[in-house]
């Protein structure tokens, strides 16, 4: 599968890595178009990753995964061209995160709203989904990594045949146990797993280790 990445930072790279050693063409999008991080990638995996422009990432394949910081996700997708996002499945990792203030950080966006939202309102056409926000880079493509893999994935979106398609590919590309991909429902609920980080972030520095996860019990 053809698949774009919008971001260059160590999760739109990790997740980048993980789908080429399955056998996906990656296209790893930048503001520039030359980026020295996804040069690695692509000097790793040549033939099946390339690298571009926010252009190039969001025409390249029908799934596009959007890991910019949370504060330029609107600008990233204006930058890209709404209009080729189309009918696309674009997963959304984005958090409204401001550490201007230092740590724990705020919510930009909270409450009435979220990033996830505030995507899908400007890509009318797209089919965002929620996903991976509340987890640590490193356990995106591992959950083996915490708790013998049982540990929580949250989506959230408002197409159900999107939310199906991409936790099909959390489960085969990255190993999650389907059980733990958890449908909150509509876009809307991204403001509840969007408002966990800075919680997240207040256990971290309690413990000083940012792999930490999330798993809900029912009772």
């Amino acid at each position: 599968m053809k698949i774009g990445i919008l971001g260059t930072g160590i999760v739109g790279t990790t997740i980048a890595r993980a789908l080429l050693a399955q056998g996906h063409e990656i296209l790893i999008g930048s503001r520039s178009g030359a980026n020295e991080r996804a040069e690695q990638v692509v000097n790793e995996y040549p033939g099946t990753a390339l690298q571009g422009n926010f252009t190039n990432a969001a025409l390249f394949g029908p799934v596009i995964f959007h890991c910019v910081m949370g504060i330029y996700s609107i600008d990233a997708a204006r930058m890209a061209g709404e209009e080729n996002f189309h009918n696309k499945i674009v997963i959304d990792l984005t958090n409204p995160l401001d550490f201007s203030q230092g740590m724990p950080p705020r919510l930009t966006v909270c409450n009435d709203n979220s990033s996830g939202e505030m995507l899908q309102q400007f890509l009318k056409s797209a089919k965002i989904v929620k996903a991976f926000n509340t987890v640590p880079y490193v356990v995106i493509t591992n959950p083996a990594l915490v708790n013998n893999k049982n540990i929580d994935m949250f989506i959230c979106g408002n197409d159900t045949n999107a939310k199906e398609e991409v936790t099909e590919l959390i489960v085969r590309e990255f190993s999650w146990n389907r059980e733990n991909v958890i449908d909150l429902g509509e876009i809307k609920h991204a403001r509840s797993t969007e408002g966990l980080l800075p919680f997240v972030a207040s256990y971290a520095m309690r413990f000083g280790s940012f792999n930490n996860v999330i798993k809900m019990y029912r009772g």
